[in-house]
């Protein structure tokens, strides 16, 4: 720095407790504090408000940080890097949020800071130990600025004792690892959030593998949209498609009956319900199960035959005294016929599926055991679309109930993770009224209390649910280039990471924004490579390397006619 430049930072800082931490610092052991760069000021504090504040830096000393080996003095006072002030015997560290050229200032920069948290100063090693979030003592303008090293940066990132999974490396330095916390994570919910082609189906899989490998006994259930995730859990997961999910048809409640089997509108729907409530319930009561609970419900998970059901609405629509003509009874019979000869509903509706198998499908899909295979994946890729989010009602349903009666048991958690979220939990402007979206929304909601962890994937941020996001303790955010994305995501991040959103737009592939319980302080992320055998059939394809091969189209053509007509993959 000139000797104008120095003269200029040094006078703010006049007062005797600045020109004390000074002194301690330019006196402190040289292999404590590191590079002549990084003992030197770059900056002074301008403005001091509650969350962030301005500061005043040095154009020359920028320059002259840029050339040094340590990368995260070399970033000082860049945007989206941190900067440390001294407070006390306390250092406290900030990020840099905007910069402006000013000439009213000495050093001709003004930037915006975001403060992060503090710790204090190990005096004889000058390193900062005990960091926390938050600010309880703030710096007066004035105070100077330093460059925060990658051995501040060590200090800060730094596990507290917490259960933690390791996923990549903290940015800008090359060695220092980046970590969640486990249980914050898990206990208050998370969203990965990225646009399409960022590596968030990788990043979901990273994440998932770690949990997996530090939890051998866990109990994750993941829904899978688009069969992408087999292939990265082929030996760590159990594999469940239409081939074999098995999901008996009547573990549905009557809502989820309803969206299946009513197709009628108006009022003509509430007289096709009120016919079906009464059946159903009927044809559930026939059961043995029945007879030893007593008092059943229409909701009642209690097995029953699909021919009892059209037995009884046969019975219903022949009596004199129905309250309506018989179309009602026609409606509900011909769609119950048209899905049990349906081979694409066979994984729900065969004649097979009506044992009591309750307590064996709740095993398999939450993995209880887990049996060394912690997580479930639910490919419902090849479900018929107009049944796909009653499906994932039911699963996610299944998880919240289990939760709810398994109170008086030891609690085993569930970790819920929804590719696709915003297929599912749309915002109001998007909703069809469809249950899955309100028993998602539950689980966001009050799912904590019982047990029940939700991850919430989307590349389409604003198109979720209002409060769903805000409901999610962790936001993992790689790059949006939406900017109502951005907005949506800027708002639910918390005041201190605004400083770390407005980079989101600028993130390479494979780099994330992540803040919330799971981690200490706000930190940009760089992701680790996953080995080929763990990662998502999600690549996108090559068009010029496919288009350049040629031969065998016209067989490859002859079986997917063939796949097609027989509707099986």
């Amino acid at each position: 720095m000139s000797e104008m430049g120095m003269q200029g930072f040094m006078a703010p800082a006049a007062n005797l407790e600045e020109a004390e931490s000074a002194s301690a610092i330019f006196a402190a052991p040289q292999h404590a504090l590191g590079s002549e760069n990084a003992r030197q000021p770059i900056g002074f504090v301008r403005d001091v408000a509650g969350s962030s504040s301005a500061i005043a830096l040095d154009l020359a000393r920028l320059e002259q940080c840029s050339s040094d080996l340590d990368p995260s003095v070399s970033l000082s006072g860049k945007v989206g890097s941190q900067i440390k002030i001294r407070v006390g015997n306390s250092w406290l560290l900030a990020s840099v949020r905007t910069q402006r050229q000013d000439t009213s200032v000495d050093g001709g920069v003004v930037a915006q800071i975001d403060f992060l948290g503090e710790g204090e100063e190990e005096r004889l090693t000058g390193k900062i130990y005990g960091f926390r979030r938050g600010v309880t003592r703030y710096p007066v303008p004035g105070a100077l600025v330093y460059p925060a090293t990658s051995n501040d940066l060590r200090q800060i990132y730094a596990s507290d004792g917490r259960t933690n999974i390791s996923i990549g490396t903290v940015f800008p330095t090359r060695d220092i690892r980046a970590g969640l916390y486990v249980d914050a994570l898990l206990g208050k919910h998370f969203a990965l959030l990225g646009s399409t082609g960022t590596g968030k189906s990788t990043a979901a899989a990273l994440i998932l593998h770690r949990i997996c490998e530090m939890a051998p006994s866990g109990h994750i259930v993941m829904i899978d949209p688009h069969g992408e995730y087999s292939s990265a859990f082929r030996v760590t997961g159990q594999l469940l498609d239409v081939s074999n999910l098995q999901m008996p048809y009547w573990l549905m409640n009557f809502e989820e009956h309803c969206e299946i089997l009513v197709t009628s509108s108006g009022t003509d729907r509430q007289i096709d319900e009120d016919i079906l409530a009464k059946c159903l319930l009927a044809a559930r009561m026939k059961n043995r199960l029945a007879e030893q609970i007593g008092k059943i419900t229409v909701d009642s998970p209690i097995p029953y035959l699909l021919s009892d059901l059209m037995i009884i609405l046969q019975n219903e629509m022949g009596r004199l005294d129905k309250g309506t003509n018989s179309i009602p009874y026609m409606r509900l019979k011909t769609k119950i016929e048209e899905i049990r000869s349906d081979p694409r509903y066979q994984f729900m509706f065969s004649g097979m599926l009506v044992g009591d198998t309750m307590a064996e499908f709740i095993s398999k899909i939450f993995r209880m055991p887990a049996n060394g295979k912690p997580i479930s994946i639910i490919d419902v890729s090849g479900v018929p679309s107009e049944i796909t989010s009653t499906v994932v009602a039911v699963l996610s349903r299944l998880v919240f109930d289990y939760a709810i009666w398994a109170r008086d048991e030891e609690t085993r958690p569930v970790l819920l993770v929804c590719e696709e979220a915003h297929r599912y939990v749309p915002s109001e402007k998007n909703s069809d009224g469809s249950s899955v979206g309100r028993i998602l929304s539950r689980i966001a909601k009050e799912g904590r209390k019982y047990g029940v962890s939700l991850g919430l994937i989307t590349q389409r941020p604003s198109d979720l649910a209002e409060g769903v996001l805000s409901q999610c303790g962790t936001i993992i955010a790689m790059r949006l280039n939406n900017e109502r994305d951005q907005a949506f995501v800027k708002a639910a991040m918390p005041e201190g990471a605004r400083g770390f959103v407005d980079t989101i737009p600028a993130l390479r592939n494979r780099e994330c924004i992540i803040s919330g319980e799971g981690v200490s302080i706000p930190m940009r992320v760089s992701f680790d490579e996953l080995e080929a055998i763990k990662r998502p059939a999600s690549n996108d394809p090559s068009f010029y390397e496919l288009w350049s091969k040629t031969g065998g189209e016209d067989r490859a053509v002859e079986r997917t006619v063939q796949r097609w007509r027989a509707q099986s993959r």
